[in-house]
This record gives C-alpha cells, sequence and structure tokens, in this order.
C-alpha cells in the first residue's frame, strides 16, 4: 500500500483504511510479530498542544516495534516562530526517520511534509485528528460484524474529530449523522467533500441540528464542547448544548449499542457520568486502539519492504 504521511482522512481511500484498520488488530493479537519492525528507526514527535493519550500512545507504540521515540513539547512554541518550519522539517531530517506533529494549523503539517523528505502523521490539528478516527474505526470493527452496516452518529460540537469521523465513515461506506447546534456545525468545504466521498462510496451522510432527528442509529459518538469556549463564556456553550447532552435516554431512543468518547471527558456536560462508565460505553477501548492504529501507520509508512 503506497502511502508517503498521514495528514488528512480525505487523502486515504477505502482500500488504504481497510488495510490499516486489518494491520491494527493484527498487531493487537499478536503484538510479538511486530516487535523489531522500526528496529533502528528513530521518530520525533512535536507537539504544539498538550496531550496524555496521543503522546503516551505513540511514545510505548514506538516502543513496542523496537524504534525510538524523541518527544519535544510545547515549551519550544508554536513551529515557525522561532524558525520557519521549513528550516524545523530539514534539520529533523537528517536525523530522524520520521515525524509525528500535533499543531495547532493544520498549513504546519503540510510545510513539514513539503520539506522534510520523511514521512509525517498528524497527530492531531486545526481541521484534522485522523489518528483518533483510525482509532474509532478499529475499535467498531472490534464490536460489529460488518462495519459496512453500522450508522454511526456523532452528536455535539462540529470540529477535528468529527471532520475526520465524517470523512472517513464517507470513505468506508459507513452511514454517517452529524448533530449540531445551529452555528456549530463543520465548515461547509469540509461537509461538501465528505458529501462527495459518501456519493461515491454508498455512505449515507446526514446533517441537522435536531437531536430528535437522530433516528437509529448503532453507535453514538460525542466530544467535549467547552473548547469552542475560547472567546465565549462557558456558560452561553453549556446553555447551547444543554439540549445536546449524549445520556441513556438519547442511547435508548436510537437504540444504539455503544456510546464512544475521544477523552477528556467533561462528565455531566456532554455525556452523563453513568452513560460514560456503563457497559456501553467504548472509550477505554477507543484509548487503547489509538497505541494499535497508529503503530499499523507507522508500519506502513516506515517498514520495510518485503
Amino acid at each position: 500500500m503506497s502511502l508517503k504521511h498521514f495528514l488528512a482522512d480525505d487523502q486515504l481511500n477505502q482500500a488504504q483504511l481497510k488495510s490499516l484498520i486489518t494491520l491494527a488488530l493484527k498487531m493487537k493479537q499478536n503484538p510479538a510479530d511486530y516487535q523489531n519492525l522500526l528496529a533502528g528507526k528513530s521518530v520525533v514527535m512535536l507537539f504544539e498542544k498538550p496531550s496524555l493519550r496521543t503522546h503516551i500512545s505513540f511514545d510505548i507504540g514506538i516502543q513496542k516495534l523496537g524504534g525510538h521515540a524523541l518527544y519535544i513539547g510545547q515549551q519550544n512554541g508554536q513551529l515557525g516562530e522561532r524558525e520557519r518550519v521549513s528550516d524545523v522539517a530539514k534539520n529533523l531530517a537528517c536525523w530522524s526517520d520520521a515525524i509525528v506533529a500535533r499543531v495547532f494549523k493544520h498549513q504546519v503539517l503540510q510545510e513539514l511534509a513539503a520539506h522534510a523528505g520523511k514521512p509525517v502523521i498528524n497527530a492531531l490539528c486545526d481541521l484534522y485528528h485522523p489518528c483518533q478516527a483510525l482509532a474509532d474505526f478499529v475499535t467498531l470493527t472490534e464490536n460489529f460484524a460488518d462495519l459496512s452496516q453500522v450508522k454511526l452518529a456523532y452528536v455535539g460540537d462540529g470540529n477535528n474529530v468529527s471532520n475526520s469521523l465524517m470523512l472517513m465513515a464517507a470513505t468506508l461506506g459507513v452511514d454517517f449523522t452529524l448533530v449540531c447546534p445551529t452555528g456549530f456545525g463543520p465548515q461547509a468545504e469540509m461537509f461538501n467533500k465528505a458529501k462527495e466521498i459518501a456519493q461515491a462510496s454508498g455512505s449515507q451522510l446526514s446533517l441537522t441540528a435536531n437531536v430528535e432527528a437522530l433516528g437509529r442509529q448503532d453507535a453514538i459518538y460525542t466530544d467535549t464542547w467547552v473548547s469552542m469556549g475560547d472567546e465565549t463564556k462557558v456558560e452561553d456553550i453549556l446553555a447551547t448544548f444543554a439540549a445536546y447532552q449524549v445520556n441513556h435516554e438519547l442511547m435508548n431512543s436510537a437504540g444504539a449499542k455503544v456510546v464512544m468518547h475521544c477523552q477528556p471527558a467533561h462528565l455531566g456536560q456532554e455525556i452523563t457520568a453513568e452513560l460514560f462508565d456503563s457497559e456501553l460505553s467504548v472509550a477505554t477501548s477507543q484509548a487503547e486502539n489509538r497505541m494499535w492504529a497508529q503503530n499499523a501507520v507507522l508500519a506502513t509508512l516506515l517498514a520495510e519492504p518485503a
């Protein structure tokens, strides 16, 4: 499978995504078979934004593949301020075999990829979170016999997580419903891109501000609302989103068997503690599968051809 970078969900086709999901599950089931896959390889992790799951899952995952991870945190400021992104990329390429970057702006990832000459992996940016989405579909594959028959809904704030879910669902042919308050949905360009992909794959893609229009779903996904409150009072955000809380009542009305959250969760806001801690929640599996999904990406980008 030809893959130079892992930057955005819409840059991968269905066959590539399915291959990554299959490989992630193989790695999870038989980790010892892959323990020397990245022997002698070094991966730099550039993080402009703080992280728990992304940092640790990449660090330990790279070690499990026999590679070496070097973390550079946000104490160095945003990329491009101290020196040009292109120069950072060229310097890192002298020493490392790949770059994992968690950044504020997608443009930074594009610049890194353009100048490094080494694989670049998007560990989160303002537009996408492809590693999270890949882990989410690995998790759904574990919970449902036929991924193509799954109906997945995202309820809450339209953000980088919902963008990646929407695009990956469309590519995989998974029916996807996005429920967001008016004014908090996806960018028109992003939604239209997903619609084009969905038309080609046969996925049904829906966008609504009406929670009651959710319909039957197999899995419901949510994420924090408060990240939207950078320039808005948290109280106003909570009032706007109150009707979009994911709870047992919503799960029952949709007939959903699984609730998903990428964490950190603000319990009592976007999801109730009772639901998050229930047997319906696969949030911990999603977190674990971050490592296996990312390892599949690393292996595909870095492993020597057979």
